[in-house]
């Protein structure tokens, strides 16, 4: 990412000016394709909305503010004067050659040619510097409507900055010893803005990242030196937390605490604390230590908006300590709106990684969870979440309506639905069960949305109240009711989780018929605004995935079909081609060999059920896939005959080591590299098919995904 006031050198060998335009926009768009920022220029969508998703949000407008930044530090005074009111980089960028067109030519501005030492101002314009009175303040890049005053002031600021050009390029390159003589020169240079953009002395050297210089700067200085400001409002602790250095910001704040509370000024009205900024750009050991220093009083809500954002951030973060203190310390801070309006309630629901119900692990990762150092620290999020949310639900049984409003609490609601947080939906409405009759926009209440999320877990609570009947008789602004919902394709990404069209297929109808078995024959035929009944709305919404469904059902069948005929073959093969061959009798010669009878009967036993295989995808094969066939009839198809298969398979692997063993007269040596060589291909199909037969059994035959045991919970 783009440091928040590099230097517009390292990007641009010049700022933009009014003549030189195409050059400077070639450079600054080759440095963008190389900080992969450019896709944001070449995008013709609109960029992402905070309820569109939070990280896909905060990459967006991380990139955006890294772009924004590199345009705006190689552009001239006069030109950034312009656009610093644009928060959008395309926007800006969008806007610039219409902006050169409408400047007027003034030549060329001294403040770009700061690093030129041939540059010399004229003795005329020496001679007329003396209009300006000495008790007069001129600021860097300050505008006048008077030209000839104008290009006096330019020529001021460019010698003025000419002067600390020793002292900038010592701080930059590491050179103390440079520096610190260029101080006993110049005493007042330790708090004097040496750039174009305002930075002090400590500012440059804190970009330049040099920690040993920094630290013998603050010794130097006193305490209102380190609060003097850049141009865009930042003290030099605020640059600590755009490149995370902690050890520069634990030196400051040694030798004034008040840095803290001293925020970058906003055009919009208020500050952004340098706690919020550490959090916000994922510095969560700075943001930890801030926050330890930072009043308590900084972050009330009465005070903007910096305590809601720094309780978000935690929470986006993972950094959940954080939040769970502010939390207990201010809890008027649940419902506050952050920066973007949305609140810490929100901001938890919004996280699926904070409760054990949005992760789903395989078995064998719950089997040992109790040792893996990862599942650990997920349990202890999963905690931390759970006392946070305890907290947060005192204060919305406190609340009334219109803080809630305020506070997203609705918003919320439906948004842990869509992620799946049960714990979320549940705490929540337990405390305040008027929070059971919530609408969305489209007038869905929780149940009818989490059929439409298909949510399992948060719909089995219906089973658990006693106004179960009342909740499914809801009808959207559309007409739709619950069973409706059911008809309708998932808005989520639940469905992606099922291996095979067929099984999402199956999963549909079981979500339908689940839905189906709780409400009133009547509710099955009623119509909604288009005159469709649920049944008629499911089937016309599954079309597709009915045909995807058979599609993989056939090609897996006849992909396994072909592995069960080449079993069956061999195996018919090699019960009359016996190791060892026959005696003069016509008997095979090891018949009285145990190893032999194993040999026979395993082979017999591969022999079976590959013909049974083969039988049960062959009736695959000619099945009519209605959409009731997806319901049990093709899944049981499916699961015996990936079950005869795989019986097949390992039998096979014992007839071929017993008949091996037989041919070497039981050696020994032999049978540990035999066995474990037999095993390889019954182990890749465990890998490969085994969990795809384990879900379809489970999903036909298994216990189900909905509670209907729920107890009473409200």
């Amino acid at each position: 990412m783009v440091k928040k006031n590099m230097l517009s050198g390292t990007i641009v060998p010049e700022v933009l000016r009014n003549d030189n335009y195409a050059s400077w926009s070639a450079c600054i768009k080759n440095y963008l394709l190389a900080q992969d920022l450019w896709d944001i220029f070449e995008t013709t969508t609109k960029p992402p909305e905070p309820e569109d998703g939070v990280m896909e949000f905060k990459a967006w407008r991380k990139k955006n503010a890294a772009a924004l930044h590199a345009i705006q530090i190689s552009c001239g005074v006069e030109i950034l004067s312009q656009i610093n009111h644009i928060s959008s980089a395309k926007t800006v960028w969008d806007t610039l050659p219409k902006l050169m067109t409408q400047l007027p030519s003034k030549g060329v501005n001294p403040v770009a040619k700061l690093g030129n030492s041939s540059y010399i101002p004229s003795s005329n314009i020496q001679e007329d510097r003396s209009t300006i009175a000495p008790d007069q303040k001129v600021e860097p890049g300050s505008s006048s409507n008077d030209p000839g005053r104008q290009n006096i002031i330019d020529t001021w600021n460019a010698d003025y900055y000419m002067g600390y050009m020793p002292l900038h390029n010592a701080l930059k390159s590491g050179d103390w010893n440079s520096a610190k003589e260029f101080f006993k020169l110049q005493p007042n240079s330790k708090s004097a803005k040496i750039t174009t953009l305002g930075k002090t002395a400590l500012h440059v050297s804190v970009e330049a990242g040099h920690v040993h210089i920094v630290e013998a700067l603050v010794d130097l200085m006193s305490e209102h030196d380190l609060e003097v400001q850049d141009n865009f409002g930042d003290t030099a602790l605020m640059e600590t937390t755009y490149s995370g250095q902690y050890k520069m910001a634990k030196c400051m704040l040694r030798k004034n605490k008040k840095l803290v509370s001293m925020g970058k000024a906003l055009q919009n009205g208020g500050q952004l604390l340098p706690v919020v900024m550490a959090i916000a750009n994922g510095y969560i050991k700075m943001a930890r230590y801030l926050y330890s220093l930072t009043p308590l009083e900084d972050l009330f809500p009465e005070k903007g908006w910096n305590g809601s954002t720094l309780c978000t951030q935690a929470i986006y973060t993972r950094a959940l300590d954080i939040a769970l203190d502010l939390i207990r310390r201010c809890p008027r801070l649940v419902l506050a709106p952050d920066r973007e309006n949305f609140s810490p309630l929100y901001a938890l629901a919004s996280m699926k990684y904070a409760f054990p119900s949005g992760h789903r692990l395989v078995f064998w990762k719950r089997w040992i969870s109790s040792y893996i150092e990862h599942l650990y620290e997920m349990k202890l999020v999963h905690e931390q979440s759970r006392q946070l949310l305890h907290h947060m639900c005192k204060e919305i049984l406190i609340s009334n309506q219109e803080g809630r409003s305020k506070g997203n609490v609705y918003q919320a609601i439906f948004r842990s639905i869509k992620e799946g947080s049960f714990e979320f939906v549940h705490d929540v409405v337990k405390a305040n069960p008027d929070l059971l009759w919530t609408f969305d926009s489209n007038s869905r209440n929780i149940f009818s949305y989490a059929v439409l999320c298909r949510q399992a877990k948060i719909f089995s609570l219906i089973y658990g109240l006693d106004v179960k009947s009342n909740m499914v008789y809801e009808r959207d602004n559309s007409g739709n009711n619950i069973l409706h919902m059911a008809g309708m394709a998932p808005v989520s990404i639940m469905l992606d989780r099922i291996p095979g069209a067929a099984l999402q297929m199956q999963r549909e109808l079981q979500w339908f018929k689940e839905v189906e078995s709780i409400v009133l024959p009547k509710v099955k035929e009623v119509v909604n605004n288009k005159g469709m009944t649920p049944r008629e709305l499911f089937t016309e919404n599954h079309k597709d995935l009915m045909e995807k469904g058979e599609k993989w059902m056939k090609d897996t069948t006849t992909s396994c079909t072909v592995v069960a005929a080449l079993i069956l073959t061999i195996m018919f093969a090699a019960a009359f081609t016996v190791p060892g061959g026959n005696n003069q009798d016509g008997l095979p010669i090891f018949f009285n060999k145990k190893l032999f009878k194993l040999f026979l009967i395993s082979d017999s036993l591969s022999l079976f059920s590959s013909a049974s295989s083969v039988l049960m995808f062959l009736g695959i094969l000619t099945s009519r896939y209605a959409e009731e066939d997806f319901f049990k009839s093709l899944p049981t198809k499916m699961i015996i005959g990936l079950s005869t298969l795989f019986f097949s398979i390992a039998t096979m692997m014992i007839a071929f080591s017993a008949g091996l063993l037989l041919m070497l007269h039981e050696e020994s040596w032999m049978v540990v590299p035999v066995i474990s060589l037999a095993s390889v291909p019954v182990t890749l199909f465990v890998l490969m098919q085994f969990p795809l037969l384990v879900d379809m059994y489970i999903s036909t035959y298994g216990p189900g995904i909905f509670d209907r045991k729920m107890k009473r919970w409200l």
